[in-house]
């Protein structure tokens, strides 16, 4: 009788414990999700001059030059590309400070159709928007609140 007992609480202690796995498993709080942190990006301090090339790939790595590729590409079915054409064959001095003179253009398979002119500095990490309007330099932070060209879907 006693190994029955001690059997029978075996198996009670058993079941409980199964139970209470169960009942806390399913129970508990779904956990949370947990964003992931932002990757980290770490740009190399500007060192120049920088060369045609190098103001080229500064250019293309804007996000509206990316964002206004990538809308020429879709909207012709891939007739169009977007491309940079340099308009000034030595670098422009302004403020003693040179800068490459590049245009972003629309390249269709009949003609160029300038979408922006940029200046890139050569010694400068600045990057300058070439204003038709007042024939003055924008910096990056004003054309981008006074043009909002991330909206922009056609050249001028």
């Amino acid at each position: 009788m006693f190994k029955k007992n001690v059997l029978f609480a075996a198996l009670l202690a058993i079941a409980v414990s199964i139970g209470v796995h169960f009942y806390t498993r399913d129970n508990a709080p779904a956990p949370q999700a947990v964003a992931a942190p932002a990757p980290v990006v770490v740009q190399a301090p500007f060192t120049g001059p920088r060369s045609k090339t190098e103001a080229m790939a500064a250019l293309m790595a804007l996000p509206e030059l990316k964002a206004w590729s990538a809308h020429i590409e879709k909207a012709s079915g891939g007739a169009s590309h977007g491309a940079l054409i340099e308009y000034g064959p030595t670098p422009k001095d302004i403020a003693g400070k040179r800068y490459w003179q590049l245009s972003y253009v629309e390249n269709t398979p009949d003609a160029a159709h300038r979408w922006e002119s940029f200046l890139v500095g050569e010694n400068t990490p600045e990057i300058l928007v070439e204003d038709a309007e007042t024939d003055q330099p924008l910096t990056l932070a004003e054309w981008r609140k006074e043009k909002q060209p991330l909206t922009r879907t056609a050249s001028q």
